[in-house]
């Protein structure tokens, strides 16, 4: 009991310091990839069959690999390859490969949610508003996309919950978020070795963390109810 009194504050300090860097890369992963799934969708449904067709691929390619490798490629890749470390050196450097693998795979993934939305969307309203004069463009912004919105939160929701645990993956890259905090306490990295307890409380951290955006989202799906 002692010595867990002695860890404790040591351990906690370095797990916030590791959970920081995990709400960054969460909030700048949001940030990039909600209106980079939106440009992405609409490249998808264009009616430019090329553009179409490369986008769609695109997605294919990131939805049906790991994220762990997305990660690897992104950043050993220009320096294996290209002998330049375009991400920079140190912590930086890996959190700028880490937050630009993110918000990739996470646009194409919105990007879906997004096209599903639009699609779900009666083809009469589209119809009608040409109809009055609307041009298509006018139509997605004023009819099309607050409907989407309702009818894409949950599983928006869903995919900001799952990017919450997520950002334990840029770990493989040695990035200190706080599941690589909390293992360095086995390692004695930290001048501790061999205590495993600090693992059960990066749990608490995830689970604080995804309660208190499950019940922000829920609200937030309460006050788009008028759309029903």
């Amino acid at each position: 009991m002692e010595l867990f009194l002695t860890q404790f504050p040591v351990v906690v300090r370095s797990l916030n310091v590791g959970f920081l860097q995990t709400c960054r890369l969460f909030f700048i992963t949001l940030i990039g990839a909600l209106p980079l799934g939106l440009l992405v969708m609409l490249g998808s449904i264009s009616r430019f069959r090329l553009l179409s067709y490369l986008t769609r691929c695109f997605v294919w390619i990131i939805r049906g690999t790991p994220l762990m490798i997305q990660l690897l490629i992104i950043y050993y890749f220009p320096g294996l390859v290209w002998h330049k470390a375009i991400w920079g050196s140190g912590e930086s450097g890996r959190f700028l490969a880490a937050a630009v693998a993110f918000i990739i795979n996470y646009a194409c993934y919105f990007s879906e949610i997004y096209r599903g939305g639009i699609q779900s969307i009666p083809v009469g309203q589209e119809e009608a508003g040409l109809v009055l004069g609307m041009t298509r463009t006018q139509i997605f912004f004023k009819i099309k996309l607050l409907q989407m919105i309702k009818r894409i939160l949950p599983p928006i929701a869903n995919e900001v919950i799952t990017l919450v645990k997520d950002t334990s993956l840029s770990r493989i890259i040695a990035l200190q978020e706080i599941i690589w905090a909390g293992q360095s306490f086995m390692k004695g990295s930290q001048g501790i070795s061999g205590a495993i307890w600090p693992l059960f409380f990066t749990a608490v951290y995830y689970l604080i963390a995804t309660g208190i955006l499950t019940i922000l989202l829920q609200r937030l799906e309460k006050r788009l109810d008028f759309f029903r």
